[in-house]
């Protein structure tokens, strides 16, 4: 549950927490572009290194650590899966090439940087000014709501659920013995009341949200506006410009592979 921890929202004073949230959206969706844009590992390597310094401004190593590790057990499962299908359902040769454990490493970490710029963008935005922004967006109030509401509930759930299942470790539920279909049994006595609490939640919500008259007026104030700021615009602007020399590069220039820079 440690890759759901790595979303939560840290509470901090920094450059990055002072950030309007569309902006650090929009950067987010620029790297997300430039991921998807590269297939090469070398383009990507420089991807993972450029939020890094928004790791350190804001002061949330830890979480990110955290989020990364947590994203460690997918990360190699998209590896193996890239490795055995490109194998097998390509035109490579029978040995395995460095070609193909390079763009197996490439996919893997592309989900990565997926991983690490989203961790970022939530570990330094207040739900509450996400919703903000999305309305200020002109978004429909009931979607704002919506999304507020998984982005709060989800770190919730996760650490109910580690919860439960320490509880049911200490009555005697061993979770990592057995093989394969036997750990998935295991994990049915932690679903259920995971299940449950998630609907009992989900109810006591509704009857918070009816108590309040949720939905009765159709217009609504907010006691704050997001209004854009220098560093904003700083932001936006490299965004930008990192967009266009990533397509520029894509376009126009060969990225060479990491085996051929070695050889050389």
């Amino acid at each position: 549950m440690s890759v759901f921890e790595g979303f939560r929202f840290r509470r901090a004073s920094s450059v990055i927490h002072r950030l309007d949230p569309r902006i650090k959206f929009f950067y987010v969706c620029v790297l997300f572009v430039m991921a998807v844009m590269f297939s090469e590992l070398l383009p990507i390597i420089l991807l993972f290194f450029v939020p890094l310094p928004f790791v350190l401004v804001a002061g949330v190593q830890r979480e990110w650590i955290r989020s990364m590790r947590g994203a460690l057990f997918l990360a190699v499962i998209i590896f193996l899966s890239n490795f055995v299908f490109t194998y097998f359902f390509t035109q490579y040769p029978r040995a395995p090439s460095a070609s193909l454990i390079e763009y197996s490493f490439a996919m893997t970490l592309r989900f990565i940087v997926l991983v690490e710029s989203f961790s970022i963008f939530f570990l330094t935005t207040s739900p509450d000014h996400l919703g903000l922004a999305l309305e200020q967006s002109h978004v429909p109030y009931e979607f704002c709501f919506a999304f507020t509401t998984a982005v709060r509930f989800v770190p919730v759930l996760a650490e109910e659920a580690q919860t439960i299942m320490d509880a049911q470790k200490s009555r005697g539920l061993e979770l990592e013995r057995g093989n394969f279909i036997k750990r998935v049994r295991n994990y049915i006595p932690i679903l259920i009341p995971l299940i449950v609490s998630a609907i009992r939640r989900s109810l006591e919500l509704a009857e918070a949200m009816e108590s309040r008259a949720w939905g009765a007026s159709e217009k609504r104030t907010n006691l704050y506006v997001l209004k854009m700021k220098r560093a904003d615009y700083t932001l936006a602007l490299g965004s930008i410009l990192m967009l266009i020399f990533a397509i520029y590069v894509r376009l126009f220039l060969p990225v060479p592979s990491l085996a051929m820079l070695l050889s050389v």
